[in-house]
């Protein structure tokens, strides 16, 4: 898997000992680990999905896993990351089990600017890319969030979705483009409102 930027809210070390007290089934442990990681498990969560009551089921579902699985954690890779790639798998799953990760995004390409791939400045607002996410397709959505926030490369993302390399190339392209058209829309109407 690559790395993540260094301000990845999932990048907690987590102390040897209490990965140990959690092993051994003390119940502060585990209460310990969810707390660290619920928030970042669900804005992980609700940025693949756009949902939050998805969101919420994709937290419960990636902590009860963490629960029976905890045994299965080897220690030979930072256990944020481990407790990550389960939750971005919980948050795929949900989406191909609700037919939201199909091949075909609803996208027409013809309503899209032709300009380059590069995000405009005035984007940097997270509230309004947030919004501008939230009306991506899934699919597109959590192809972009995997490769821009989470450090995903392009096989990474074909393989936890068991989709091509040219499946989240092309999504990751549609979408930038249609991004650039919801950015500029909304900020347009945003400063003649």
């Amino acid at each position: 898997m690559s790395s993540v930027s260094p301000t990845s809210s999932f990048a907690i070390d987590v102390p040897k000992a209490l990965l140990a007290r959690a092993r051994a089934g003390e119940p502060a442990a585990f209460e310990q680990l969810y707390r660290w990681f619920e928030r970042p498990v669900f804005t992980l969560a609700l940025r693949l999905t756009g949902q939050r009551e998805e969101a919420q089921d994709i937290l419960q579902d990636t902590m009860l896993k963490l629960f029976d699985r905890l045994g299965e954690f080897r220690g030979d890779s930072p256990f944020w990351g481990w407790l990550r790639q389960i939750a971005v798998n919980e948050s795929l799953m949900l989406l191909r089990r609700r037919g939201r990760f199909l091949s075909d995004d609803g996208i027409d390409e013809s309503e899209l600017p032709a300009t380059d791939l590069m995000l405009p400045p005035r984007a940097a607002d997270a509230a309004i890319l947030g919004q501008a996410l939230a009306r991506l397709p899934g699919a597109t959505r959590s192809v972009i969030w995997l490769y821009h926030a989470e450090g995903y490369t392009h096989e990474e993302i074909a393989n936890a979705t068991g989709k091509s390399v040219s499946f989240s190339k092309s999504q990751l392209a549609r979408g930038t483009r249609k991004l650039r058209g919801l950015l500029h829309l909304d900020t347009e109407v945003m400063a003649h409102g």
